[in-house]
């Protein structure tokens, strides 16, 4: 009885998976998540889609509840510039995001997940339809990593990074934006 040898491209993938998932603290088994980390994984992916959409409805209040923000959350904008942080979300900034997004749609594509005991790490591309400040309602795409930490047994997001690029730009497109141009 002859034996299939894994291809040379299947061992080095899986020599990968195994370091990574020590380095992360993932389990190696060929499984990357635990039964209670593919849960998380199921439900911030919902809560995010929910929570996002209803903040391009400008639901604030509702965007809020689905997603509490960890006390040293960044926020990455799809605009560019110095990153947010939690101590920035007042009251008064976060009725006015309620203001900025005006009648939205949202769809959310996960690209891929990773999930370990405390932390979850999500990368979606968010396709909306939405009115954003002052700009008549039309298709938005972003890009977004969302990274989710657990304190206790609540889910918290720490980190969203989010850029308009989805639909790829050309290298010097890329380099003059670099530039600030």
């Amino acid at each position: 009885m002859s034996q299939t040898r894994p291809s040379p491209i299947a061992t080095v993938s899986a020599v990968l998976a195994s370091m990574l998932a020590g380095l992360f603290g993932m389990p190696s088994s060929g499984k990357s998540e635990t039964l209670d980390a593919r849960a998380a994984v199921s439900e911030l992916t919902r809560r995010s889609e929910e929570a996002n959409a209803a903040l391009l409805r400008g639901d604030v209040a509702r965007w809020q509840e689905l997603l509490p923000l960890s006390d040293d959350f960044t926020l990455m904008s799809p605009f560019g510039g110095v990153p947010s942080r939690r101590s920035e979300y007042t009251t008064d900034r976060i009725e006015s995001m309620g203001r900025f997004f005006k009648g939205g749609t949202l769809e959310q594509e996960v690209v891929q997940t990773y999930a370990a005991d405390d932390m979850v790490v999500l990368a979606v591309i968010e396709r909306a339809r939405v009115s954003v400040g002052d700009t008549p309602v039309q298709p938005w795409a972003l890009r977004v990593t969302l990274v989710y930490r657990r304190v206790g047994e609540t889910w918290l997001l720490a980190h969203r990074h989010a850029d308009p690029l989805a639909a790829g730009v050309s290298l010097e497109e890329a380099a003059r934006l670099a530039r600030g141009e």
